[in-house]
This record gives C-alpha cells, structure tokens and sequence, in this order.
C-alpha cells in the first residue's frame, strides 16, 4: 500500500514574513493522513527546517547539482541540501526543462547525486501541448522516465516520479482524472519491468491541482498525490488539497 504524498512547490515565490504565515497555518492544521512536504527556494531553507523540526511535516529543494563540488557558480549540492535536512529534490521540473535547457542526461545524474546523499529525488516527466496533439504522450514521457531508470538501475524503485502536463501549468486547464490516471498507468507499468520493486513508487500527478479537483484526480489507482504549485502558496487551498489525499 502506497502511503499518499503531497509536496508543494513554492517555485520563485515568497518572503519571510509570508512563508512564516504559510508554514503556521500547515502546522496547525495537523494531523493529516498522506505524507506532506514542501520544496522551498534556496534562501529559505533554513527557516524552513527550523518551522518545521519539531513536526512531520517534511521539507526540499527544488533542483539540486549534479556535482558533488567544484568551480559551479550558482549550483547548490545534494550533499549541501542534506546539511539543512532536506527529504527531497525535485529534479526536472518542466521549468527548469524549458528555461534552462536541462535534458534527460542531466536531469538523470541529479536524481543520481540526489539519492547518493539521501534525498529523494523527484523526477518530473510530462509533454508539452504539441507533443500531446501530436500523439507523442506516451513516447515522451517514457523517454524521460527511461533516461532515470537507465542511470539508476534498482534504486529507480526509490525515487518518487511527478506527472506534469506541461499544457496543464499554470494555464487553468486540467488533465481530466481518466487522462491523467492514463499517463499514471503507463509509467507505472514502466517501473514495474524496470524493477520488481516498481509497485512501491509514488507517481504524483502535477498539473493545476486544485481543492476543488484533488480528490478525483487521488482516487485513481495509480495516482499516488499530488506535486502542488500556485495553490501551495495559500494555506488554506493547501491544506485541503492535502486533506483529499486521505
């Protein structure tokens, strides 16, 4: 039985006084049923993992190195996000995809560094709008997926995958629950040949969760949570999405 997880990624948003209020109303809604994390800027790690050392509420980065040290100006270690007691990494993300130009190769390796140092990785899969009118879904997210298994080999059976439709980001638009338990379907059973302990990944799905819809989309089979972006900034839409998880 997979335990449900819910992780909200705060991308380039916040500010002291704003997460201090965002982090409070988290905790004081505890308990929750699934597992709940927060992946949080790099500045405010430390504030964050101070909020929340005394709760079970867990906390990440949202991208981390593929080196473990050297002349990379600008890049933050796996190892470095461990010191600050990090669970995860989100590596992958379609942002970092399209805006840095970061390929499956690469995106491979940091889930590599990532798990070497005792972070889970959660790798990002997910097709643009041309690629699904196109009928390339299934090609492209395999591809990507396959990149990680190749590199990882068994410990693949230990990372956490998000779903992301990039058409679904920020745009309003939702996969429909069939759609996105389809894509969920496919990756797991990707997993499965990759690893006879495949069955044991939680598959989130990552695109415009709201409250409104969390539920339906967590009731699928293969849908094990949810990657939260813009309603992860609000406490409240938060807190219910985590709710419908279980």
């Amino acid at each position: 039985m997979r335990n449900k997880l819910v992780v909200g990624n705060w991308k380039m948003h916040g500010s002291r006084p704003a997460n201090a209020e965002l982090l409070a109303g988290i905790l004081a809604a505890r308990p929750y049923a699934a597992e709940v994390a927060v992946c949080v800027p790099f500045p405010y790690l430390g504030e964050t993992a101070a909020a929340l050392a005394a709760s079970d509420i867990r906390w990440g980065a949202q991208d981390c190195s593929a080196h473990e040290q050297g002349a990379y100006t600008g890049e933050v270690s796996a190892a470095m996000l461990a010191e600050w007691g990090c669970r995860y990494a989100i590596v992958g993300h379609s942002e970092r995809r399209a805006y840095h130009a970061e390929g499956d190769a690469l995106v491979a390796d940091k889930a590599r560094a990532a798990l070497a140092n005792g972070l889970t990785p959660i790798v990002c899969v997910g097709e643009t709008l041309a690629e699904r009118d196109a009928g390339r879904t299934e090609e492209v997210v395999a591809r990507q997926l396959a990149a990680a298994i190749d590199k990882l080999g068994e410990r693949v059976a230990e990372i956490v995958v998000a779903y992301e439709p990039v058409w679904a980001i920020g745009t309003g638009r939702t996969a429909t629950p069939a759609q996105a338990q389809q894509v969920h379907r496919l990756l797991r059973a990707q997993l499965r040949a990759a690893s006879g302990l495949g069955d044991r990944v939680r598959i989130l799905y990552g695109g415009s969760v709201k409250p409104d819809n969390a539920a339906e989309l967590f009731g699928q089979p293969d849908i094990d949570g949810g990657l939260i972006g813009g309603a992860s900034l609000k406490a409240a839409d938060f807190v219910a999405i985590c709710r419908a998880a279980g």
